[in-house]
This record gives structure tokens, C-alpha cells and sequence, in this order.
């Protein structure tokens, strides 16, 4: 049975997790915001265990006493935010979906994942030289090919939302083809959108036919499956979804398409990356995390990055295993970077996205 209560347990468990020997560790690295996406083992899955869904219970008010207590228990000190903040830029899938996207903001939010940073803000906490990036560039299929092009050479990944994204109710064929398709135009990364019904009936077993379809059409492409946890109706649902979901072979569980009502939440984080804890202590398959959806400040990036230090250890601080989806959240990293290497902040327009 999964439970949810404790900090001491939270704590023990994490602790073990860094224990791992030091290759096995990517987190544990001297530079900061190294990217590491390199490292990541795909998930193949399990077959369909019904029985480890069972046990599970979540008792909302200790997920949510839990989470209001972590940013006054592992508050970050003024001189570790900056290479906090630094690591946060490495986890970003720089996204835009928009119905108004144009091949040139595209091209631009491309130039802005391979150079993030102002320069001149690099150079004063020197670290001009790694080659810092975001984690992915997000974008709809028919803007793979722009974005391909113009991530050529830089090591950043296309990531294309897919399967009828954003409410996943076109026909399981022609969500298939739409994976085929991006994968074939280049997307590195392919980001899918589960049928919400499965959940709300709890019909665990078509979902994990529904994801298993779409790892098999992914092929070598890593696979995110949102689980639109906004629409969950509770958070025992949202665990065994997402539970699910990680056993049909996802490489990542995703909060949502940034388009519910309700979007990444900390509770419903901390259930995702409970369940995700256990399944690797069953399987011994680390599958990564990404929240989306109202992340938009530099503080609520260090939130998430202390909760995935304190619940999985330090491994699941690398983009392989933690990205957050966002438009806006770069803008206002960059801007508190600014203001610690020059005490000031510039106005917005110098920080633009695209």
C-alpha cells in the first residue's frame, strides 16, 4: 500500500536515493547545470499489474500538510539560489502553443533555448562557458520541421505535443499517425495526452493499452504522457494514473497540457512523484517528472526543484529526469539572475521569449 504521510519517511527515503553509487548519480556532478538528457534509459514498462493499484490511498490532508511545509523547512540560501535558479533553466521545455505561432517565433524561442542567458550575466557568475541550454523546445506538429532546423547542431531536442493534444479525443488511428509523423520530421521527444474517461471510470486497463500504443509508435523517441490531473476529480486517481501510465512505458508523467482549469499543483506533485518513487523501487526504472501549466516565477522553479531533491533525491535534479513545461518562467528566472549579478532589474522587454 503507498502512503502518504510523513516528512521522516519522505526524508529517509530520499536519503537513500543519494546514497547510489556516484555513477549512477548524474545529479551529484560538480557543475551544476551540466544537461544530462544523455543519460536517460528508456522505460519499456512492465506488464499490467491491477493488484499494485489496489493499495493505493492518498490522504489529501498529509499530502497537503507535507507540501506547505517544504519551502519553510528547505528554504535555499541567497548563494545556492543562483545555481538553482541556473539548474532550472537546464529542466525548461521552452513552449509555445499558440493558435497565432509563426515559423519566426519559432526560429526566435529556438534562439532563445540554445542562448538563454544574457552573456553578460554568465560572465559575472562565471560560467560563461557550459554551455548552458533549455531542455527541450515544445511546439505543435506542424512546427517540428522549423524548430528542427533551427535546433540543428545545439543538442537541444524538439519536443512535439501529440494525440490530439491538447484533448486527446481524435481517433486512436489518427493519433497514432500524428506520433508517426513527428517523430519522422525529427522530434526528439513526443508529448501525449491520455483519454480522461479511463481515469474518471477507472478503467485502468484500457489506459495502459492506450499508452502501451503509443510508446510502440514513439520508437526511439522519448515519451511524456500528460495526464491532465486537473480533470482527475481526486488525487487516489491522479496516483493511479499516473502509476499506470508508468507501467505502459512512459519516460516521463506529466501533470497537464496547461490548458485545464487546474493545472501543476504541489500536492498533486507530490503524489506523481511518490508513485514515481515507487515504481522504481519495484522495477528499479527511474521515470522522469514534469509539471506545466501556472509555473511562471523563479520561486515557484526552486519550489518544485526542493520538492524533487526532498521526495527522489538529487538523480532527478537533471533535465533527463525533470523538466518543467512553461512559456513565461524563463523570462523571470532571467530577470533574478540579472538583479543578483548586478542588483537591479531590467525591464521585461529585455528578457523576451519570442
Amino acid at each position: 500500500m503507498t502512503a502518504y504521510g510523513t516528512a521522516q519517511d519522505a526524508d529517509s527515503q530520499a536519503q537513500a536515493l543519494d546514497r547510489a553509487p556516484a555513477n549512477d548519480r548524474a545529479g551529484d556532478t560538480q557543475n551544476p547545470v551540466l544537461p544530462g538528457a544523455d543519460r536517460h534509459r528508456p522505460n519499456q514498462g512492465t506488464d499490467f499489474h491491477g493488484d499494485w493499484l489496489d493499495g493505493i490511498r492518498v490522504n489529501k490532508s498529509a499530502v497537503e500538510r507535507r507540501t506547505a511545509s517544504l519551502p519553510g523547512r528547505r528554504a535555499v540560501k541567497k548563494e545556492a539560489q543562483t545555481a538553482f535558479l541556473l539548474k532550472a533553466i537546464s529542466c525548461i521545455d521552452l513552449t509555445t502553443l499558440a493558435g497565432d505561432d509563426t515559423p519566426g517565433r519559432v526560429r526566435r524561442l529556438c534562439a532563445k533555448a540554445k542562448g538563454p542567458v544574457r552573456p553578460d550575466i554568465l560572465e559575472k557568475f562565471g560560467v560563461a562557458d557550459i554551455g548552458l541550454t533549455t531542455g527541450a523546445v515544445c511546439v505543435y506538429h506542424q512546427m517540428v520541421p522549423t524548430a528542427v532546423s533551427a535546433l540543428s547542431g545545439s543538442g537541444v531536442p524538439v519536443a512535439a505535443v501529440s494525440t490530439g493534444f491538447p484533448a486527446g479525443l481524435a481517433p486512436m488511428e489518427t493519433r497514432l499517425e500524428e506520433i508517426r509523423r513527428s517523430v519522422a520530421a525529427g522530434a526528439g521527444e513526443i508529448d501525449i495526452v491520455v483519454t480522461r474517461a479511463h481515469v474518471l471510470t477507472g478503467n485502468w486497463q484500457a489506459l495502459y493499452d492506450e499508452v502501451r500504443a503509443f510508446k510502440e509508435a514513439c520508437g526511439p523517441a522519448l515519451m511524456k504522457t500528460i495526464l491532465a490531473t486537473g480533470e482527475h476529480g481526486s488525487l487516489t486517481q491522479v496516483a493511479k494514473a499516473s502509476l499506470t501510465a508508468m507501467m505502459a512505458g512512459s519516460d516521463f508523467i506529466k501533470t497537464s497540457t496547461g490548458m485545464e482549469g487546474i493545472n501543476a499543483t504541489m500536492p498533486v506533485s507530490l503524489v506523481m512523484v511518490r508513485q514515481i518513487r515507487d515504481f522504481a523501487d519495484r522495477t528499479g526504472i527511474r521515470v522522469g517528472y514534469k509539471p506545466a501549466g501556472g509555473i511562471r516565477t523563479a520561486k515557484d522553479a526552486v519550489n518544485y526543484l526542493v520538492l524533487m531533491k526532498e521526495e527522489l533525491g538529487r538523480r532527478w535534479l537533471e533535465p533527463d529526469l525533470f523538466r518543467f513545461g512553461a512559456s513565461s518562467l524563463l523570462g523571470d528566472i532571467e530577470r533574478q539572475l540579472e538583479y543578483h549579478a548586478f542588483g537591479g532589474y531590467s525591464a521585461d522587454y529585455r528578457h523576451a521569449m519570442a
